[in-house]
């Protein structure tokens, strides 16, 4: 008593392991959302939307620059123009005080009265070094402006909507991705349902097959059979050990698609059951989630506010600035002292460009026409769509309802050929070709089983998974 109890023990610890190891589809529905490569670039370039948007609506607030320029020159005009700058310019920068220039006036004073005007003239000519060649000086200027828009003729605001709308156009897309994901991966969860399902109809088969090669061989000691009924179940079995590899071929190559998807390992899963149900939802409700229909609105929405950048060229341009600035021959020297502000606007108006911005507006127009024709063309096609795969889940379920019947059918008429064979009423082909049958049946079950699951998932993809 103690020993069976402690074997069930034994079974109860490891099933339970194993179920907690398994990979169930909520689980891995979660898992994908977070780890899936082509979900996280969905989520980066949202966030990168998001960033341009910001960068957008960052235009109307206008800019703060500082500007430091650094020279050092004896040009000429260069030096008396720093000086100016750091409002240190004097008389003697002019050359008035030069001493050439006061010779001059000197001499004139001394001079015969009569020639007066001549050396006045000759005064006017002479060259003061002081101007001309100064001595080189340093230039330190510091500077602060702050330029902002006043009136664009709406084209800032447009942007921005227009950015606003490419953030929810990316939004969509990356939920389009999911959408996407998640469909292949329930598409894959419920195909291994059909694989696992299929895999013991036909080793059931197989075990058949086993008790009829046996049968066939113990009637072959006794006379009422030949070798070649042997070889005939014999190459059946490999048949079926062939059919039974491919599925479980095809079951490995689930397990390494789900890990892709998932991009992490795994080896064990809880399958669901082989049919889905069918949602209960209307072909309005489908149009009202469907992504791609909600795209082709966003992007309505993208070629109005384009339209109204176009407009905008209709319109006067106003802008301001105000500029700080502090100059002298060392970095920030008397800094209060030389200080200097200025404030000012400027209005720019296109009244004429030969027609290029009277055409660029029709051609916007004509653009959101078209778009607004593009929408209601993708909702007559996804219209359509819904009612072509209604109408493939109703025949797919009408046929695994027959297919489902001739399996039945075909499982009775091979054991009653496997009972008259015994009985030598029956050749081994017909055993043979019997089961050839219902093997047929149990793969094309499974076929039209994996149809109808493509077909529902099909449907829930276009109603953006929300079902």
């Amino acid at each position: 008593m103690k020993k069976i109890v402690g074997i069930l023990f034994v079974m109860l610890v490891t099933t339970s392991s194993s179920n907690a190891s398994a990979l169930t589809m909520d689980m891995a529905i979660s898992i994908l959302k977070e780890n899936n490569l082509e979900i996280k670039i969905a989520k980066l370039d949202q966030s990168i939307a998001k960033k341009d948007e910001n960068f957008a609506n960052g235009n109307h607030y206008g800019k703060i620059e500082f500007l430091q320029d650094i020279a050092y020159s004896d040009d000429a005009g260069n030096v008396f123009g720093f000086k100016l700058t750091a409002r240190e310019a004097s008389l003697g920068d002019l050359g008035m005080v030069d001493n050439d220039v006061l010779q001059a006036q000197g001499a004139l004073q001394q001079a015969d009265p009569q020639n007066n005007e001549n050396e006045k003239s000759n005064l006017g000519n002479t060259e003061p070094d002081s101007l001309n060649y100064p001595d080189a000086r340093a230039f330190f200027q510091s500077k602060i402006r702050y330029e902002v828009p006043f009136f664009t003729g709406y084209k800032l605001t447009n942007y921005v909507n227009i950015m606003k709308s490419m953030t929810k156009m990316k939004t969509l897309d990356k939920h389009k991705v999911i959408n996407e994901k998640v469909y292949q991966l329930r598409k894959s969860f419920y195909d291994m349902a059909l694989l696992k399902n299929s895999t013991k109809n036909l080793k059931n088969i197989l075990n058949n097959i086993h008790k009829l090669e046996n049968m066939t061989k113990s009637m072959i000691d006794v006379g009422y059979a030949k070798k070649v009924d042997l070889l005939e179940v014999r190459a059946k079995k490999g048949n079926v050990e062939r059919l039974l590899m491919d599925m479980k071929l095809n079951q490995k190559l689930l397990y390494h698609f789900i890990s892709f998807l998932l991009n992490k390992k795994v080896t064990n899963i809880v399958s669901p059951k082989t049919s889905m149900p069918m949602p209960r939802i209307n072909s309005k409700e489908i149009l009202e989630k469907n992504v791609d229909i909600k795209r082709a609105l966003v992007g309505l929405k993208i070629r109005k506010h384009m339209l109204g950048v176009n407009q905008a060229a209709n319109y006067p341009m106003v802008g301001a600035f105000a500029e700080f600035a502090t100059a002298d021959d060392t970095f920030l020297g008397d800094a209060g002292d030389h200080a200097a502000y200025s404030l000012g606007m400027r209005l720019s108006w296109n009244l004429y460009n030969g027609g290029i911005d009277k055409a660029s507006i029709e051609k916007a127009k004509i653009e959101l026409i078209k778009t607004k024709t593009q929408v209601q063309l993708a909702r007559k096609g996804i219209g359509l769509k819904i009612a072509k795969i209604r109408t493939e889940i109703k025949s797919s379920n009408e046929k695994v309802i027959f297919l489902e019947k001739e399996l039945a059918l075909a499982n009775e008429i091979y054991n009653n050929y496997e009972g008259r064979y015994r009985e030598k009423l029956s050749s081994m082909s017909d055993v043979i070709i019997k089961q050839s049958q219902q093997i047929e049946k149990i793969l094309e079950l499974q076929m039209v089983k994996n149809t109808r699951n493509e077909r529902i998932f099909a449907l829930e993809k276009l109603a953006n998974g929300d079902l």
